[in-house]
Order: structure tokens, then C-alpha cells, then sequence
């Protein structure tokens, strides 16, 4: 109804100063004699006036709700405008851009799944070679520069992972599975994996996660978390015979997994960002070998699967992630 009032203010206005102008003009003419034809006069000019807002307000009222009412979704734009001339103009052109708009979408979907066939492709490529290079480090294991070589490999292949995750996200719907998960076989088979890792950085695991604690998740996206996070902990953490401590327990929250290292902490100015994408903050830049989205994935994978993620840290003493699994 306001929409209504706006648009016709102006006509309203012009009508009364002409009617204003002409009953001034009649009178001057002599042509008002009673009363009464004054009256008669003014009734009908208001009662005309009257009638042609209610016609114009009821013809165009389907069109003034669509444009008081915001749409919540694509799809209610294309309801009917109404059958009035301009009405039926409002749904011609809403058609058309969303035509224009569904094109548009359909040519970005288009391209996202180019973009992701080739990172697939690629990513498989690459670990060819890299399987290569791990036999031949085999072959000439002892020798002073295998070391530094399988210390490389081994960044690569994690990069080469998180692409791969990464370009995973978009279809996550179709590649994951619910299942009950023992979390100590888990945490274990994860911890093996980066044995290498704990050992080159003198980094000690200690797990204290009940044998029989289960939890129900996706087992290949629960490892990708479990190792984001003790990829991150052991790498911000300094110094000889530190720990990560592994822990699960169930509080108020539910069941939760509990990482926690005795690094070198997040800056309070940073905590509140780690989530983000292509963050680094402070400890990236001093450490050199963040990328910034390994908590922003670990953050992606734990909303889609449903899973809370909690994390404190204080600088100098180290930070504490927690994955809490709804009951």
C-alpha cells in the first residue's frame, strides 16, 4: 500500500491543484449559484478520483505485494506480477534475467567441474612419480641426503592431499559414510602414519582414548581431521621431548576428541581468524610452511559431518583442539 501511495502522489497532487484551479476559475465565471453545486462539485471530483485509485490499486495490487514482499528464494521471483500492462512487463523481464541467471549458473557449474576434474587428474598424476622417488629412497636408504629428500616427499604428498580434499568439499554428499568408529583404532592408525614426522621432530604421541569409545562419523574425513591436527601440533611445537596428547571423553557436550600440543601457541590476535581461508597469521609467518587452510578444511569437513569444533591456546604453553561429536 505504501508502494502505492509513492506512486500515485504525484497524480493525486496535479488532480487536487486542477481541481483546485478549475472550481477557482468556475467561480470566477459565476458559475457556482449554491451552495449545494459547490458541494455537488467537490463530492464528485473526490468520488471519481476515488474510483480510479481503488481500480488502479486492485488491478496493480498483485504487483505492489511483489514488490513490498521480498522473495526468500530464486524460485519466487517467477510468481505473477498480475494481468495489468505493466504488471505483465515486471514478469516478462524477471523470465528473461532469471533465464540469463540459471545460464550463467549452469556455465559456472560447467567450468567448477573442469576445474575439479583437472586437480583430480593432476593430483593422481603427481603421486606417481612421488611413489617412484619413495623406491628409490628405499634403494638408497642410509646415505646422508634421503633424509632431506623423504622430509620433502613428505610435504609434498600432504599438499598434494589437501588439494585433493579440497577440490573433495564441493561433492561431499556423495563421498562419505556414516559408520561407528572406534576412536582409539583411529587415533592409532593415524599416529602411525605420522610416526616419521613425531620422530624427526622428537615430538612424543600420547593417547588417552578408551579402547572401547566409539563415535559415529565418516572414517576417511575423521583420519583427514585427526591428521590436519597432528600435522599443525607437531609442527608449531619446539623444542625436544614435548607431546601432543590425544584424549577422549564425554562431558555435557557430548563425546569429544581432544588434541592438545605443548607448542608455541596461537597470539590472541590470531585465534579468532584460524578458521578463515589462506590465514596464516603470526605463527605461519614465523614457521614459514602454513598455507593457511588447514584448519579452514578441518573446519569445512567438521560442519558438513555435523561435528563441533572447539579450540583454546595460550601462547607459550601451547593450544588445545576439540572435536565434539553430538550424541
Amino acid at each position: 500500500m505504501k508502494i502505492f501511495l509513492r506512486d500515485h502522489m504525484s497524480f493525486v497532487l496535479l488532480y487536487l491543484f486542477n481541481m483546485f484551479f478549475l472550481f477557482i476559475f468556475y467561480i470566477k465565471l459565476g458559475g457556482f449559484e449554491t451552495l449545494e453545486n459547490i458541494s455537488y462539485f467537490v463530492f464528485l471530483s473526490n468520488f471519481l478520483l476515488g474510483v480510479f485509485l481503488l481500480y488502479r490499486y486492485l488491478s496493480y495490487k498483485r504487483l505492489y505485494d511483489k514488490l513490498s514482499n521480498m522473495p526468500s528464494k530464486l524460485e519466487d521471483t517467477l510468481s505473477s506480477a498480475g494481468d495489468a500492462p505493466v504488471a505483465e512487463g515486471v514478469n516478462r523481464l524477471l523470465r528473461v534475467q532469471y533465464s540469463l541467471f540459471q545460464e550463467q549458473i549452469q556455465m559456472y557449474k560447467r567450468k567448477q567441474a573442469e576445474h575439479l576434474t583437472f586437480i583430480h587428474q593432476w593430483v593422481h598424476q603427481m603421486k606417481t612419480p612421488i611413489s617412484v622417488i619413495h623406491l628409490i629412497l628405499q634403494e638408497n636408504e642410509g646415505e646422508l641426503y634421503i633424509e632431506n629428500i623423504a622430509q620433502e616427499i613428505e610435504r609434498i604428498s600432504r599438499g598434494l592431499n589437501m588439494a585433493m580434499n579440497m577440490a573433495r568439499l564441493d561433492s561431499f554428499q556423495q563421498d562419505f559414510t556414516v559408520e561407528t568408529i572406534l576412536l582409539h583404532t583411529v587415533v592409532s592408525e593415524v599416529i602411525n602414519e605420522q610416526k616419521r614426522y613425531f620422530i624427526r621432530k622428537k615430538v612424543y604421541p600420547e593417547v588417552k582414548v578408551d579402547l572401547n569409545m566409539s563415535v559415529k562419523s565418516d572414517r576417511k574425513w575423521l583420519k583427514l581431521i585427526l591428521e590436519q591436527l597432528l600435522v599443525n601440533a607437531i609442527k608449531y611445537t619446539e623444542g625436544e621431548n614435548k607431546k601432543v596428547i590425544v584424549s577422549a571423553y564425554k562431558n555435557e557436550k557430548g563425546k569429544v576428541l581432544d588434541v592438545k600440543d605443548q607448542g608455541v601457541g596461537i597470539p590472541k590476535k590470531d585465534i579468532r581468524r584460524v578458521f578463515e581461508p589462506f590465514y596464516t597469521g603470526e605463527n605461519g609467518r614465523r614457521f614459514g610452511e602454513s598455507t593457511g587452510m588447514g584448519l579452514y578444511l578441518v573446519s569445512e569437513v567438521c560442519k558438513k559431518l555435523e561435528h563441533k569444533i572447539e579450540i583454546e591456546s595460550k601462547p607459550e604453553e601451547g593450544t588445545s583442539v576439540r572435536i565434539i561429536f553430538a550424541d
